[in-house]
């Protein structure tokens, strides 16, 4: 109850602080709950995907499997990979023995550069929102210090104002503008190893999407160049 009357009794610059402080505070947790829910679901759902990746012996049932795996990376790597093979395979229909070595080289490439911006892209989605985090737990400490620094000048100017003042007098406004550095410490802590927590799964999940890749294309050079 004291810090919520402390919270409540900010005046001024200090009491910007304090919202803003609060705002991160709360969209520090949103944050954190949502990308904890995305790549958790990332991470379950391309591990059954691969499970059935290699159970099965046809990429139309392993097609239709990744349509409904929409949270899954790999999923969305081997729609990308089979969709852009479908298309080599009807050109190379159309062209018959016509084709050249030279021609089956580049399609395969343009497979694998199919299988590169699928990657690229979810890389990029997996790894939004997580600039807040690090910026938050970077700056959010200079922010509550601000106030801090702010608040305890006021309250000293204010003192030499009056001449003199009392212990009680003092205290108060000190501790309204340390409440500010607390405010700080809480969207900043969680932030930083919340960020770091999920670059080291995206790093996980990063590595299989490339070993999935490398895999891919094996299978199509093997078996359709």
């Amino acid at each position: 109850m004291d810090l919520i009357k402390l919270l409540t009794s900010s005046k001024g610059i200090v009491l910007g602080v304090v919202i803003l402080l609060l705002l991160l505070v709360a969209l520090c947790i949103f944050v954190i709950i949502f990308k904890f829910i995305q790549i958790t679901m990332a991470q379950s759902q391309s591990v059954g995907f691969l499970d059935k990746f290699w159970k099965s012996k046809r990429l139309d049932d392993i097609y239709r499997v990744a349509e409904g795996t929409k949270s899954s990376p790999i999923a969305a790597m081997f729609r990308a990979g089979y969709i852009e093979l479908s298309k080599v395979k009807k050109t190379q229909n159309q062209q018959g023995d016509q084709a050249s070595m030279h021609d089956k080289m580049g399609d395969a490439d343009n497979v694998e550069r199919a299988l590169a911006r699928a990657k690229l892209a979810e890389t990029t989605k997996l790894e939004n929102l997580l600039p807040f985090l690090a910026t938050t737990g970077s700056a959010a400490p200079f922010i509550g210090l601000f106030g801090t620094v702010f608040g305890i000048m006021e309250a000293f100017l204010n003192i030499a104002a009056a001449g003199q003042a009392e212990l009680s007098e003092v205290s108060q406004p000190i501790a309204e503008a340390l409440v500010t550095t607390a405010l700080a410490l809480a969207s900043a802590v969680p932030a930083v190893v919340a960020y770091n927590y999920f670059q080291r799964r995206l790093k996980v999940l990063g590595s299989e999407m490339s070993n999935f890749g490398a895999d891919f294309m094996n299978i199509v050079k093997r078996h359709f160049f």
